[in-house]
């Protein structure tokens, strides 16, 4: 199996070996890589989730829960004896791999930070996971679904926007993550006022606010509501203001589901007027 062909790579450098998928017992602790797994037919190698994976439905059910992304329950995911456990940077924290490298075998790191990283992300997967076959043909369908939005884009106008993820405190995406860089393929824009983090608290004045064409409310993690929007509206006087739901999934879950993101995020640019 993959003789002659370099380990898969991690997001930290770190090399895999393959190892025979039937005598995996992995543990996802991130929900778009848990509904990534079982597109790549590994649904029955997966012993553990978190209680926010929830794709895919009717399947994940049955799959014991361990927690959350941040914190889970160690002593039940160590009786579960993974031997690969697959985090994020963003959704877990570093001193919960650090807990999880004195007993796990192989913890293995993911960081997409741009559409395109998916294709590494199942690649890299796949080839630990002696799936690599399924992961090429999720390749080609990622490709296709890109290439059809940038065909698309050039259609569009560059419009700024502000990309809503919690309320009390407002919080947005900055430019460099994962969201901002799928909503610039539909040329989207977003406003943060603070590039240095991530994910940061925005306050909401009228300059910020006049400068803004378009206001997104994410259905995750805080999940927005047309009452939300009413709310906003009227708290901050723009009855004009363009503004909408949009799934957060769509956007934020790289992964398999990120191929009909690309496809639901072509769509919704041309709703949104």
């Amino acid at each position: 199996m993959n003789a002659g062909r370099p380990y898969p790579r991690d997001a930290m450098g770190t090399a895999h070996a393959p190892v025979d998928s039937n005598e995996a017992r992995i543990v996802s602790l991130v929900p778009s890589i848990t509904e990534l797994l079982f597109d790549l037919n590994l649904g029955d190698r997966v012993v553990a989730r978190t209680q926010f994976c929830v794709h895919p439905e009717g399947k994940v059910d049955a799959l014991p829960s361990v927690g959350g992304t941040k914190k889970i329950k160690m002593e039940r995911l160590r009786a579960l004896e993974p031997t690969h456990v697959i985090l994020n940077v963003d959704e877990n924290t570093k001193e919960l791999a650090e807990s999880l490298r004195a007993f796990v075998p192989n913890l293995v790191i993911t960081h997409p930070l741009q559409p395109r990283d998916n294709l590494d992300l199942f690649r890299m997967l796949g080839g630990i996971f002696d799936r690599a076959e399924r992961a090429e043909a999720l390749c080609q369908d990622f490709e296709i679904a890109l290439r059809s939005v940038m065909t698309f884009a050039p259609r569009l106008t560059d419009q700024r926007v502000l990309y809503l993820i919690w309320k009390d405190p407002c919080m947005t995406v900055a430019p460099s993550t994962y969201i901002a860089r799928m909503l610039e393929l539909v040329r989207w824009r977003t406003v943060s006022t603070d590039t240095r983090v991530r994910y940061p608290t925005i306050q909401m004045t009228p300059k910020l606010l006049e400068g803004v064409d378009i206001v997104l409310f994410s259905t995750e993690p805080f999940k927005f509501t047309e009452d939300h929007i009413a709310e906003f509206r009227n708290k901050f006087r723009l009855p004009r203001k363009p503004m909408r739901i949009i799934d957060g999934e769509m956007v934020s879950w790289y992964g398999s589901r990120a191929i009909k993101g690309l496809n639901y995020l072509r769509q919704t640019s041309t709703e949104t007027k």
